[in-house]
């Protein structure tokens, strides 16, 4: 399994990255709005470092590997939970997230059927399928930056409680760790009840967006 992966940029297409890993080239798949932010800043003299998801195509008498890129693990953890709704495969999953992943979030916790059917190769029923899935569980991802570009490399260290676990998250998400201490503290004090990082988190999301 390829987790991570590091080297020179040899090509770029539309969609994808040509990498040169001492001297053996690996193409990896982009989701269209992680390609869009790394444009911005793409410095081809510079080795890039990508998280990956790998996996196998199946086809007939052989199984292709594909590798898919992202700036970090946050993204990843929400490529794959995208991926958990029936129907929705990697390569359908890469062509239908063009937008920012915190705006595709928000929207499905929303319960926005409009924007999503809008995503390509997204239709009415599939959209329905993503909000019964999905809504609910995606409020870390709500509170991506997605106009940043620092990695997920800051966080490190053993994490002893919820608490310190959703402040290295939200620090994860390239807010400064004052302001996320701040925000979990405020979330905690509102839900004591929570027993985990991610419902932590979705408490946080949820003051976020409170109007």
């Amino acid at each position: 399994m390829i987790a991570q992966i590091s080297g020179k940029i040899i090509r770029q297409n539309a969609n994808s990255l040509l990498l040169d890993v001492s001297g053996i080239c690996y193409e990896v798949l982009i989701p269209t709005a992680i390609m869009r932010r790394m444009e911005k800043t793409l410095d081809k003299a510079r080795p890039v470092t990508l998280v990956t998801y790998h996996y196998h195509s199946l086809e007939p008498s052989k199984a292709v590997p594909i590798l898919i890129g992202f700036l970090n693990e946050i993204e990843r953890d929400f490529f794959l939970q995208f991926i958990s709704v029936s129907g929705i495969g990697p390569r359908a999953a890469l062509r239908a997230l063009a937008m920012p992943f915190s705006t595709i979030a928000n929207a499905i916790a929303r319960g926005d059927i409009s924007f999503l059917k809008s995503l390509p190769g997204i239709g009415q029923q599939r959209a329905k399928e993503i909000v019964a899935k999905l809504q609910g569980k995606v409020g870390k991802f709500g509170l991506i930056q997605d106009d940043g570009d620092r990695g997920l490399s800051e966080a490190k260290g053993e994490v002893l409680d919820i608490e310190s676990e959703a402040t290295e998250i939200l620090v994860q998400l390239q807010y400064k760790r004052q302001e996320a201490k701040e925000m979990v503290s405020s979330a905690r004090s509102r839900a004591p009840q929570v027993t985990n990082t991610e419902e932590l988190l979705n408490e946080v999301y949820k003051q976020k967006v409170k109007p």
